[in-house]
């Protein structure tokens, strides 16, 4: 990694960002990972977008899916969050889910979900900015949400 990057990872790390599983149904089985560039887009239409790195070899999976589930995970789910940014393994190993008729993978006891569809997806530098349309959601009231900051999971006080 050149100083630039590694100057550009502290940088990025110095906003902190909620934590997002998004994760789909394939043969059976969930397949996703973690996702810290969940934002929402849009009211009218539903829209959220996350950005998926080039080199992800779970995103290739996930993208001709019908439909993808995207997880908001809440304080308590720390490990959940470790699980699903991990490479390689069983990440869905301890982490209890859910899936939907419509094939979304979610995780149970999420601070907020959202049932989507790829809307778009934008190639962007060594990522992709994906939009989705939301066709279902919720939200777990008095749920806190995890929070990713310098590269470590944050509780908000």
């Amino acid at each position: 990694m050149t100083m630039a990057e590694i100057d550009l990872r502290r940088v990025y790390g110095a906003y902190p960002t909620g934590v997002a599983a998004v994760a789909g149904l394939i043969h059976g089985r969930p397949v996703g990972m973690a996702a810290s560039s969940f934002v929402p887009v849009s009211l009218d239409p539903p829209l959220v977008s996350v950005c998926m790195a080039h080199t992800s070899t779970t995103w290739p999976l996930l993208r001709d899916l019908p439909h993808i589930g995207i997880s908001v995970l809440g304080a308590h789910q720390e490990e959940a969050g470790r699980r699903l940014g991990t490479r390689g393994g069983d990440r869905f190993a301890g982490v209890p889910w859910r899936s939907t008729a419509s094939g979304c993978v979610l995780i149970e006891g999420a601070a907020a979900w959202y049932d989507c569809t790829v809307e778009q997806r934008i190639r962007s530098g060594d990522h992709d900015i994906v939009v989705l349309r939301v066709h279902d959601l919720d939200a777990a009231a008095g749920t806190p949400p995890l929070v990713f900051h310098a590269s470590r999971f944050h509780r908000l006080p």
